[in-house]
């Protein structure tokens, strides 16, 4: 298939995945303890997916810039998760008391498009250098696209919307995920910008927004689940070549 139709099929199945968190907000009767597994698989996946994939890739692009382009793009997501959305990261819908306001449940909605647009540019930059690298960057992201869904629509029912608007949000978040991809199969002369900067949110992501997750559940069965997650990676790695 053509890298560049399977860049949107694939980003519109990682956009998908936001939606459907939302949906398990808002319907009940779904049981969501397993979303702590996706994010330890999803952080191990994805920082081995960064540190061996995509930072390799981005250094034979551009040998210079790549490292500027790479911190470029760690810092952007810095700057909205902590400034725009202070005191949030993932798993923070647990504290309502935090998300009364309903400014704050929106700031959150903002750094998390920004940060779901790097998602969809990461997928394009991948399947634009080679389809290895497009599947392995659209696994790692689509593994943390459910929680991600999950805690966007959790904080804006925190803040006292609606749940209709709360399942809204998810889907501006699909949204934002596509709206990535399509930018990047329009600049895709560019990608030589896109996978570094996509790479500096994807360590941020791992490493800064899904790990403390991690680390907050007691005993070591998150940590052999992370460690299951860059076990993954090498088997398809292995498989692939």
């Amino acid at each position: 298939m053509n890298p560049i139709l399977l860049s949107l099929l694939l980003g519109t199945t990682a956009a998908a995945a936001d939606v459907f968190g939302g949906t398990i907000v808002v319907q009940k009767n779904w049981d969501r303890s397993y979303l702590k597994y996706f994010v330890a698989l999803g952080a191990g996946f994805m920082l081995a997916t960064a540190v061996l994939e995509i930072i390799p890739a981005s250094l034979n692009l551009r040998q210079r810039d790549a490292p500027l382009l790479i911190l470029v793009g760690y810092l952007i997501t810095h700057f909205f998760e902590h400034t725009v959305t202070p005191h949030f990261h993932f798993g923070e819908e647990i504290h309502a008391d935090q998300f009364v306001a309903a400014h704050k449940g929106y700031s959150v909605l903002l750094g998390l498009v920004i940060h779901t647009l790097f998602d969809g540019i990461a997928i394009a930059s991948g399947f634009i250098l080679s389809n290895w690298l497009g599947w392995v960057i659209f696994v790692a992201i689509f593994l943390h696209k459910i929680p991600e869904g999950f805690t966007i629509a959790s904080v804006m029912v925190a803040s006292g919307r609606s749940k209709r608007l709360a399942w809204g949000a998810s889907l501006l978040l699909g949204i934002a995920t596509f709206a990535g991809v399509l930018t990047m199969v329009l600049l895709r002369r560019d990608v030589a910008f896109g996978l570094p900067l996509s790479g500096g949110v994807t360590i941020y992501v791992a490493a800064s927004d899904l790990m403390p997750e991690v680390n907050r559940e007691p005993g070591g069965k998150m940590a052999l689940v992370v460690l299951l997650g860059v076990g993954v990676f090498f088997i398809l790695d292995h498989l692939a070549h």
